[in-house]
């Protein structure tokens, strides 16, 4: 078996690791301060393990036909899971991703390179203030921003309000979608606020989750989209039979519902995402 790597990143002081998957021949799991964050398959940049990460390759793909390339913007870096899975089904994708520890971005691709020609370019730095002061010509042009940025197993508050949505709005092309991977346990208080907060936004929105975690039953990861043209697709529908399973569908009258109680974030009012146990990810 490959040998674990670890790595202490500059900027937070965080510990990195990269395990090889013992199941899974090619492929690593990047953990952030003990919390797993991505899962990357180099042998098969096809196949999404993560369960959260695996709705969000649905969401794509049923978003975006494949073979056809994409603009896409990616804030928070991980193991450039996405990213990667971007280039090997739709080639040629012109990307960006913008991740605050740089030694992160350099840690993971000196043990699990990028595909050799793959345009994926790397901005460092905060995501909202890099995204804010991205060229005004990509305003209205990017076909997919996918928010994933944690600090550690949080997601910082400054980028989950009506402001940041905002911003994310303005860049994306009139068939544009932003997907935001939330992290959330019962009583779903803060994935209630980011769906109130993209239907505010965008006039609509949903989410796709572990039944028992759509249930508020126990932690774990919610996946948003919007689109930039309001209205949900019929595509959305047919999410709840993609898997993983059992899958919970967020849309519609139900995403009415499971935002009602939650008020819509603004800059003022943000908080961080609340954290995991720490046992939840230790056998």
């Amino acid at each position: 078996m490959a040998e674990a790597f670890t790595h202490r990143l500059a900027s937070s002081g965080l510990i990195a690791s990269l395990e090889p998957d013992q199941w899974r021949p090619g492929s690593w799991v990047l953990s952030i301060d003990d919390t797993p964050q991505s899962h990357v398959d180099l042998a098969d940049p096809t196949a999404l393990h993560f369960e959260y990460i695996a709705r969000m390759g649905h969401v794509i793909d049923a978003a975006f036909p494949t073979g056809e390339s994409i603009t896409a913007l990616h804030l928070g870096a991980g193991a450039l899971t996405i990213p990667r899975y971007i280039e090997a089904t739709r080639p040629g994708s012109r990307q960006q991703v913008i991740e605050v520890e740089r030694d992160l971005i350099d840690f993971v691709r000196e043990h699990c390179p990028l595909p050799r020609g793959a345009s994926i370019r790397c901005r460092y730095g905060d995501a909202r203030t890099v995204m804010e002061s991205l060229p005004k010509g990509l305003l209205g042009r990017v076909d997919l921003v996918v928010v994933d940025v944690f600090r550690g197993a949080r997601t910082p508050a400054h980028v989950t309000s009506v402001e940041f949505y905002s911003a994310i709005k303005a860049l994306l092309s009139t068939a544009g979608i932003v997907v935001a991977n939330v992290a959330d346990g019962p009583p779903m208080s803060f994935a209630r606020g980011q769906l109130a907060t993209l239907r505010y936004v965008f006039g609509d929105a949903f989410g796709v989750a572990e039944q028992s975690v759509a249930n508020s039953k126990r932690f774990g990861n919610v996946v948003l989209g919007a689109l930039a043209s309001g209205a949900n697709p019929l595509w959305v529908s047919a999410l709840a039979g993609k898997g993983p399973h059992p899958t919970g569908l967020i849309a519609g009258t139900e995403a009415v519902t499971w935002s009602a109680s939650a008020a819509v974030v603004t800059d003022n009012t943000a908080i961080d995402s609340p954290p995991p146990a720490r046992n939840l990810f230790r056998s």
